[in-house]
């Protein structure tokens, strides 16, 4: 195996991806040029897959940034028949922006947009979900999983970003917060009889799982 296998991998897997409009092109490029992490085509690509596996019409989103990811389920949910995504942040510029973007690519009507911290605005929400979406900070995954569980509909997707987090939960001398609460949930959704779980190392690592009861 070459050194640069994932270097590689990496963009074999985004050139996978069919062209995306330009505007979320714009977004990615936004993203490049201010290090702003948002999950990428590669990512968005099997996000949007699975919401169309699952026929998500509800969509929650804990994290959403300026609209990266929220663009990617509300084209799956428009395709699946209509319904709603929730896109959920701290700070009404990033807000503002994904309005604009979500405006231009036409998916306004289907898009809901929260101001506040994402664990209790989901707790305030009226579920369940068919799909819920965790890219908050990493320290806060283990606590968030009671509330998802509860608001997430038997049969539903939970997908957690960053579960590879760059390698370092495999890296035994990593004891950092974030690393043992990555650790910490990812052991918790893979031994329990209530999950049907599965980490697909796509960019920085999706974990999937489904919720059987």
């Amino acid at each position: 195996m070459s050194d640069n296998y994932k270097e590689n991998l990496e963009r074999y897997l985004q050139e996978l991806v069919p062209e995306r409009p330009s505007e979320l092109q714009k977004m990615e490029a936004y993203a490049d040029k201010y290090n702003f992490p948002i999950i990428g085509p590669a990512s968005g690509q099997a996000c949007y897959l699975m919401a169309r596996m699952v026929k998500a019409r509800s969509v929650f989103e804990l994290g959403s940034g300026y609209g990266y990811s929220t663009a990617w389920f509300a084209r799956a949910v428009r395709e699946n028949g209509g319904g709603q995504v929730h896109h959920v942040v701290w700070d009404e510029e990033l807000s503002q922006m994904a309005r604009e973007h979500l405006r231009v690519l036409g998916y306004q009507d289907l898009v809901q947009f929260h101001l506040g911290e994402a664990v209790e605005t989901l707790r305030q929400a009226e579920g369940p979900f068919d799909l819920i979406f965790n890219d908050i900070e990493k320290s806060a995954y283990p606590d968030s999983l009671a509330v998802i569980e509860e608001k997430l509909r038997p049969g539903g997707v939970l997908i957690i970003d960053n579960m590879a987090w760059s390698g370092r939960v495999w890296d035994q001398s990593e004891q950092g917060e974030a690393t043992q609460a990555i650790r910490n949930t990812t052991q918790m959704l893979t031994t329990s009889p209530d999950w049907i779980s599965s980490l697909l190392p796509i960019r920085d690592g999706l974990l999937v799982a489904y919720k059987t009861g």
